[in-house]
């Protein structure tokens, strides 16, 4: 039938166009682009039943993303990690291969057309080869957003000859999940993207206002360009040490600054994790949240590595920011501290200063002083302004230092608690179940 012998040589064409890509096949690695490949070698056999499956995988693996085929395509494309990616980010455009170059031109002509390739299309190639009355319901979304900031690419310009403001962005914004995420675990021996990270701004955050403005400056002397210092954030629990390292990601993440997130467990990786974020474009922030150390614990020397550098110079896109609740980060006993009696150490005394003195290989130490009552109701009065709670102000304070005694005492974390409480108690009391 002349319909089937027409769909063929559509599939057969679009089929080589996939397998003819150089630098972005990746893209068809994963659940979508495998499941379009099985799709296009399922039509190729003319079995209706193997047609018809292979179509169900690729419409579900589409529906499962909430986005269309073209907006998955884009987001390969944004997020692709390969020789053209990497090397666009570290060097100029007239520097790089002319090969490369090429190749990055030549895989964006053919994912132009398939980006082109409309749901209806793909249906109708099922209908024809499969022999069905009626084609297959087709898959389609009206899309709610960009796909990836400030993309080169749309439906108005030749994809080929975009391939220089391509590689200004992936300059500008990097590539693979550093382009995707803003924020990081270390898990299992590699970086795990964090999808749903802390969503706490600067904004949000009151009080302790030298330490912040410090702490902002500093960071911003990381993304200029200019020398950043490690710092360490010292002070009493529930003060919003970590609230404000999470909230700077959160404003300058467009800005490229990234977090890395990594537990007292994994200090051994440090110099790993420092090797492999060196040659990228991003500013990174290493956050060590509740750093302390017991008298026999050697991780303190992967940090020390880290902070001091080695032969190895220290990339100037990393810093490291670390809370603690402890001044002195190495727990020191009496019994540490030298006596004439020392049998043990001859160098007793250095021995004790090199942990008493670790904290100081940090360039910047910040200290938040516990809350006292004042601090602590000018930090529940702004969380109550941003969470519209409709108190009195005397009413409002009532609460709060009944709550601070019954429950964890004057902070910024007790107050956030406060705050949490309430809107649950007046929103059940206005809407009940």
């Amino acid at each position: 039938m002349p319909e089937i012998a027409a769909a063929q040589g559509e599939v057969q064409r679009y089929r080589q166009r996939l397998d003819g890509l150089l630098l972005y096949g990746g893209a068809f690695q994963t659940s979508v682009g495998a499941a379009f490949r099985a799709l296009l070698e399922a039509l190729q056999t003319e079995d209706a039943a193997l047609s018809l499956r292979g179509y169900a995988a690729w419409f579900q693996a589409l529906a499962d993303t909430g986005g269309s085929w073209g907006t998955y395509l884009l987001r390969q494309i944004a997020y692709a990690e390969n020789p053209f990616t990497a090397q666009a980010q570290r060097w100029d455009y007239g520097d790089l291969p002319p090969a490369l170059v090429a190749a990055a031109a030549h895989d964006l002509e053919q994912l132009q057309a398939l980006y082109q390739l409309s749901g209806d299309r793909v249906a109708g190639w099922v209908q024809a080869i499969a022999r069905l009355p009626e084609p297959p319901v087709a898959w389609s979304i009206a899309e709610k957003s960009s796909p990836s900031p400030s993309l080169p690419l749309s439906t108005e310009t030749a994809w080929a000859e975009t391939v220089a403001a391509l590689a200004a962005h992936y300059r500008r914004h990097g590539a693979g999940l550093f382009a995707q995420y803003r924020a990081f675990s270390w898990r299992g021996g590699a970086l795990q993207g964090i999808a749903e990270p802390d969503p706490i701004r600067l904004a949000q955050l009151t009080a302790y206002e030298h330490p912040r403005q410090q702490l902002v400056q500093n960071t911003l002397a990381l993304l200029k360009g200019y020398p950043a210092l490690n710092v360490l954030l010292y002070g009493s629990r529930g003060s919003g040490k970590s609230s404000l390292v999470k909230a700077l990601v959160n404003e300058y993440a467009p800005q490229g600054l990234r977090l890395v997130e990594v537990a007292k467990g994994d200090l051994q990786a440090l110099p790993e994790i420092v090797g492999d974020l060196r040659s990228r474009p991003q500013k990174f922030i290493i956050f060590v949240d509740d750093l302390s150390f017991e008298e026999d614990d050697d991780t303190f020397k992967a940090l020390k590595v880290v902070l001091e550098g080695s032969t190895t110079a220290r990339p100037a896109n990393v810093v490291v920011y670390a809370t603690s609740n402890r001044r002195h980060l190495v727990r020191e006993f009496f019994s540490d501290r030298p006596r004439p009696s020392d049998q043990d150490d001859v160098q007793a005394w250095d021995t004790m200063q090199e942990k008493l003195s670790f904290s100081d290989r940090f360039g910047l130490t910040l200290t938040f002083e516990p809350a006292d009552q004042p601090t602590y109701l000018t930090i529940v009065r702004h969380l109550a302004q941003q969470a519209s709670i409709p108190l009195a102000d005397e009413d409002l304070t009532a609460r709060a230092l009944q709550w601070a005694t019954r429950h964890n005492g004057r902070s910024g974390r007790a107050a956030r608690q406060f705050i949490d409480w309430l809107t649950a108690e007046l929103g059940l009391t206005t809407r009940p179940l």
